[in-house]
């Protein structure tokens, strides 16, 4: 494949090849590469380790193919520059969007999207893949510890299929004393996605580790209230609208949980200007930084041709 991708690049007359996926096929041709983050190579223990004998064997070897590098949050960029010794005119920011259709719905057309996922009126929700950076089972232990009255009113849904060395969550969610209210949907097409996060109470994200963490913004696109970790980009990206909170603070995570439901208040606190957070985020304005970088790298007086 290798070969036949350098081979098909000098033939299609193209200016610059952009790896969307960390590590870049071999090619002749000016090189980006967008770097997500950099999870498997400062926390291989969160991978499996096929993944991580991949990026050890390719990933350095692609970087010095690449003229430049794409990041797609302030806090990644800073840690590539850090980690990779790279200088910082070498990696832009670009961040990612929010997909198309996530918006505060009606109630009505909330109401008939949980009906069809046979879902209560009321809960917490969780969206991501159940993988050990996801620290899904702080969350677990912190929603169990909750008053057994409230876990009744608000059960935790958790959206995302399960991943890799997911084997602790598994077991704490099949335990004789793990919590019946927790509700796992596994994958939801995306198009109930925005009356799921209309019609949550909250979302709860608890991660680890994120080069961006899309969910949080995405609850925030449908105005809805969001707690989350101060974990890598967070911050970043919904820290001043959102409960933030240590990732592996169980009592932490059981309070913000209880008063989110319990204070109406504050719920509507943390609601208020939450459209309006999420709006800078888009994917138009992640093309335009792009192609801003393409024209960089060709110099601006290159023909407009194609991107392989």
């Amino acid at each position: 494949m290798a070969r036949n991708f350098r081979s098909a690049s000098r033939r299609g007359g193209y200016d610059l090849y952009h790896e969307p996926n960390y590590i870049p096929l071999p090619s002749d041709l000016p090189t980006v590469a967008t770097v997500h983050d950099l999870s498997v190579l400062l926390h291989p223990e969160w991978h499996p380790a096929d993944r991580v004998a991949h990026f050890e064997r390719r990933f350095r070897r692609g970087l010095r193919q690449c003229r430049h590098f794409l990041a797609i949050s302030e806090f990644a960029r800073q840690e590539i520059i850090r980690t990779l010794h790279l200088r910082p005119d070498q990696v832009t920011r670009t961040y990612m969007g929010i997909r198309p259709g996530l918006r505060p719905l009606p109630q009505t057309e909330i109401e008939q999207a949980l009906k069809h996922l046979n879902l209560p009126l009321r809960y917490l929700l969780y969206v991501g893949t159940i993988e050990p950076r996801k620290n899904l089972a702080t969350l677990l232990h912190a929603y169990r510890s909750l008053d057994q009255r409230i876990r009744r009113q608000y059960p935790l849904v958790l959206v995302g299929n399960w991943g890799w060395n997911a084997s602790e969550v598994a077991r704490l969610l099949d335990a004789k004393n793990g919590v019946a209210e927790v509700i796992h949907l596994g994958y939801v097409p995306e198009c109930y996605l925005s009356a799921l996060y209309n019609g949550a109470r909250a979302l709860v994200f608890p991660s680890l580790y994120e080069g961006f963490g899309l969910p949080p913004l995405e609850m925030l696109a449908c105005g809805g209230a969001v707690l989350a970790s101060t974990a890598g980009a967070v911050v970043e990206t919904v820290g001043k609208q959102a409960h933030l909170i240590e990732a592996l603070d169980i009592d932490g995570w059981r309070r913000a949980m209880q008063r989110v439901v319990e204070e109406d208040d504050w719920w509507r606190h943390l609601r208020q200007d939450a459209v309006a957070a999420a709006r800078p985020f888009t994917w138009e304005q992640c093309a335009a930084d792009t192609l801003r970088v393409y024209r960089e790298l060709c110099g601006k007086t290159a023909p407009e041709r194609q991107a392989a």
